[in-house]
């Protein structure tokens, strides 16, 4: 089987199923786009065909591609990918952009809160280095992903803590606070089409609230004076969040759109 006959077994041309096919053949093969492009006519070896053809019924099967390479671009970094861990979304960069244009202290105190891949604290410390940066996470194999994560792109200042929320974390004080918990209602039909992905990291309770909720009504604790909390949530949980800032006597509250138009992420300063 040739590449441009490999190709052709999933999806029309410019869809997205064939660029799924295009990104598998690229790792499969160890090619750039460039590169598969001008070898359209190469010959795959027997191993590799099978690999792609396993590869492509994953995906047919609804498994998301970086599960089947193992990795995934976010900001400007490729993080390994497993399992134990969600598949960072290009949604999360708004939350990067929106720290990045806060008017926080040179070297900040920061901490994300549920780390999974280390996607935000990493994408963080890639763009401030001298931040002193703190990645939680409740599952220790999920932490492991992110410390492998850390050390592939000689990030070694960020440090890492077990535990759930607060729970994971020493006596101190924060400039901010980040985190992309789980946020989806157990009963959202979406929750089908994530079945591949680690479910205790998607859904949470009161209507997917309960973790945000948790995350704001304690952050006062743990944030230095005039401290900020940016947290991402559901595209309809906006005025939730922004409600439980308010309760919880938050000032600067605002939420920022993601790329589709819809509210992503919430900060407020405390």
């Amino acid at each position: 089987m040739k590449i441009a006959q490999a190709l052709s077994l999933r999806g029309q041309a410019d869809s997205y199923e064939r660029q799924e096919a295009t990104w598998l053949l690229e790792h499969i093969l160890k090619l750039s786009a460039l590169e598969l492009k001008l070898h359209m006519m190469q010959a795959l070896t027997a191993e590799q065909e099978q690999a792609y053809l396993d590869g492509l019924m994953r995906l047919a099967k609804g498994e998301p591609l970086a599960y089947i390479t193992g990795t995934q671009p976010f900001w400007t970094l490729d993080l390994k990918v497993t399992p134990d861990t969600l598949v960072p979304r290009p949604d999360t960069e708004i939350l990067i952009e929106t720290v990045l244009n806060l008017d926080l202290p040179y070297q900040a105190n920061v901490v994300d809160l549920g780390t999974g891949t280390g996607a935000i604290a990493l994408a963080l410390a890639s763009e401030r280095p001298h931040w002193h940066i703190t990645a939680t996470d409740i599952y220790a194999a999920t932490l492991d992903v992110a410390k492998e994560n850390a050390i592939r792109h000689g990030l070694d200042r960020v440090q890492f803590a077990l535990g759930a929320w607060y729970q994971a974390l020493t006596a101190q004080k924060f400039d901010l606070i980040v985190s992309n918990p789980p946020y989806i209602d157990p009963q959202d039909p979406h929750v089908l089409n994530l079945q591949h992905e680690p479910q205790r990291a998607l859904v949470a309770d009161q209507h997917g609230l309960a973790d945000l909720e948790h995350i704001i009504t304690t952050a006062r604790y743990w944030l230095k004076p005039n401290g900020w909390v940016v947290l991402e949530h559901g595209f309809d949980q906006a005025q939730a969040v922004q409600t439980r800032f308010k309760q919880n006597h938050y000032k600067n509250i605002t939420s920022i759109q993601d790329y589709g138009g819809n509210d992503r992420v919430t900060l407020a300063q405390f």
